[in-house]
């Protein structure tokens, strides 16, 4: 689905010649996960969601697109159910690290990372809160793609706030990929969300009887094309505002600590922009 008949930028397609030309542009990077995501959605709902709003607002701005996170930290949803694959919260900050590190060897040195599966927070925090200490020539940014517009953080949770597969989300499918939506199987989907005013966290068996958290059979095409515009629209807006932003003190010296920089906790090292060797997470 797109809005525009321009082509997005996608890393993987350019050749370096093109490359050069990305010092000091803003860089997508869609994270989503590859998880059981109900009888009616395929395992790469949140990867597919994530890419095409990253592409429909590169064809909007010219920002390009780095390749998807597929796989990412998706601990809470268990064994019981087949298809999901998760890497731990550590290594998915590894992960984030290292392509902030190597995308600034090519001069993109500014990246938004549009999230759309809710158990990559932690781990997306940790490492950007490590980058932006130890790297400060670095600006990054975390971004939940239902957090962009507050009609569409409304409609996310308008069937329950620990939302999965739901209403929304199956919406947004049925706009992007409806070929990959089992439509016959939303009907009798629907499961409640139960986690009102529990105290502990529990995976998704706990939780769902079917790896739903809402109502999928009142999703609609209507909806998916609304949410996917709005969103697709505020993501372009971002990208403008952040290749403007500057500190508004000024970039602060990266620490030194008594010599010792205690992000060394790798044997890793990957290249800083300016070729010297930079210890990841």
């Amino acid at each position: 689905m797109t809005g525009t008949n321009v082509d997005p930028l996608r890393w993987e397609e350019m050749s370096w010649p093109e490359l050069t030309s990305l010092s000091g542009e803003v860089g997508l990077v869609p994270v989503g996960a590859t998880e059981q995501h109900g009888p009616h959605l395929p395992t790469g709902t949140d990867t597919i969601i994530a890419t095409a709003l990253c592409h429909e607002a590169s064809a909007r701005t010219g920002a390009p697109v780095l390749p998807s996170i597929s796989v990412a930290a998706s601990y809470g949803h268990g064994t019981v159910l087949p298809g999901t694959l998760s890497f731990s919260a550590q290594l998915l900050g590894d992960i984030v690290t290292a392509y902030a590190e190597w995308a600034a060897t090519s001069g993109l040195t500014r990246l938004i990372l549009l999230n759309a599966h809710l158990g990559n927070d932690a781990a997306l925090g940790v490492a950007t809160d490590h980058l932006r200490l130890f790297r400060p020539d670095l600006r990054l940014a975390v971004v939940h793609w239902w957090t962009l517009d507050p009609w569409v953080s409304a409609e996310m949770v308008a069937d329950g706030d620990d939302v999965h597969a739901n209403r929304a989300e199956t919406s947004m499918m049925l706009a992007i990929a409806p070929h990959l939506v089992h439509r016959n199987r939303m009907v009798d989907a629907d499961d409640p969300d139960r986690t009102a005013d529990l105290v502990f966290r529990y995976t998704a068996p706990a939780l769902s009887n079917n790896g739903v958290t809402g109502t999928p059979s009142a999703a609609t095409d209507e909806l998916g094309v609304e949410l996917f515009e709005r969103t697709a629209g505020a993501l372009s807006a971002l990208i403008e505002r952040a290749r403007r932003e500057e500190p508004p003190l000024g970039v602060a010296p990266p620490p030194t600590l008594g010599g010792v920089n205690p992000s060394r906790t790798s044997q890793q090292t990957a290249p800083t922009s300016q070729g010297t060797p930079s210890w990841t997470l």
